[in-house]
């Protein structure tokens, strides 16, 4: 957190001048004035009078940061926290992230500066010790995201098991080279899926093919680009695991469309269950999220913070998960021989 003494020495003055502008008392050009002030918002700085009396102040308004809004798991994810934060009085302001440390850091600033009472984050973009210091200003809640060192109250999914019960199915259904497609390596939910997903590879004794996996697919333009690469540069693969249902459905399509039966050319498994895995044909086996549970005990837990402030800031609340089978993954063969 910035102090006056920060301030002072970015505008290049005494901490009696900077005191005095805070203050609003005479005898401060308007030069140095100025120079204060934008070392103040560079730094993010907040007087103690300013933040004694901000945070006094409720504003029943609770931030949700995500990455973006037309996934559409964090859509269905917004309405369920919308819903619950309206039965205890509180209203949702939507912020995108787009995966910019920037943003997240502007957005935090909102609880900084008390414009919200308190913030559910969906995604991490900057280190713990960078988001660390806006507790000070009030609770902030993790949600689908975690993170070990992080003592703050964390509802997600147990990210690692559900990958590697994902790839199992893959190998259980005859896949023996298998692709790894997410859209991130840089976030802790990413390294919990790929452990699971090598957990499973190591288990059954089958090669992790680095050279065929991807960790930039985001959309389905991109799935359709993952199955070109596969088809161009990597044919032996007969199995995608892929984190999010959107990609996952753009490789199925690609894949029909060069005439690649799916599943038994390439067995598919997305993430999520969006409407989307269901609709496709074939459908796509994929894994369930409770989201409505997590996106309620998210508020519960925020809320009772802001009731509470002494309330437990780290406990953990893990959601089980569902494997969903699909047409994407059923190989006829095995199948037939059931």
């Amino acid at each position: 957190m910035a102090t006056i003494e920060d301030v002072a020495k970015l505008a290049g003055l005494s901490r009696t001048t900077v005191s005095r502008v805070i203050n609003d008392q005479p005898y401060v050009t308007e030069e140095k004035k100025q120079r204060i002030l934008q070392a103040m918002d560079e730094l993010g700085y907040v007087p103690n009078s300013s933040a004694r009396r901000l945070r006094s102040q409720r504003t029943d308004t609770i931030a949700v940061l995500l990455p973006r809004i037309t996934n559409p798991f964090f859509a269905n994810l917004i309405e369920s926290m919308e819903k619950k934060a309206s039965q205890w009085g509180y209203q949702v302001i939507v912020c995108q992230t787009h995966d910019s440390e920037k943003k997240e850091l502007d957005y935090l600033q909102l609880l900084k500066t008390k414009q919200v009472d308190g913030v559910v984050m969906t995604s991490l973009c900057n280190d713990w010790e960078v988001i660390e210091p806006y507790l000070e200003s009030g609770p902030i809640v993790l949600c689908n995201e975690y993170m070990e060192e992080m003592a703050v109250p964390m509802v997600h999914m147990d990210h690692r098991k559900a990958a590697y019960e994902s790839t199992i199915h893959l190998i259980d259904q005859g896949c023996k080279n298998i692709s790894y497609v997410s859209g991130g390596s840089d976030t802790y939910l990413a390294e919990e899926r790929k452990t699971g997903f090598l957990k499973a590879l190591e288990e059954r004794a089958l090669p992790f093919l680095e050279a065929a996996s991807v960790d930039w697919a985001i959309h389905v333009e991109d799935g359709r680009k993952v199955f070109n690469h596969i088809k161009d540069h990597h044919p032996i693969i007969d199995g995608v695991f892929t984190g999010s249902d959107e990609v996952a459905a753009g490789v199925v399509y690609e894949a029909v469309q060069a005439g690649w039966n799916v599943p038994d050319d390439l067995a598919v498994v997305g993430f999520d269950n969006q409407m989307l895995s269901l609709l496709m044909f074939p459908s796509v086996t994929t894994i369930d999220q409770p989201v409505a549970k997590m996106a309620d005990r998210t508020i519960e837990v925020l809320v009772r913070q802001l009731m509470n402030p002494r309330a437990n800031k780290a406990r953990r609340y893990i959601y089980s998960h569902k494997l969903l089978v699909r047409n994407s993954t059923l190989k006829k063969q095995l199948v037939t021989n059931l």
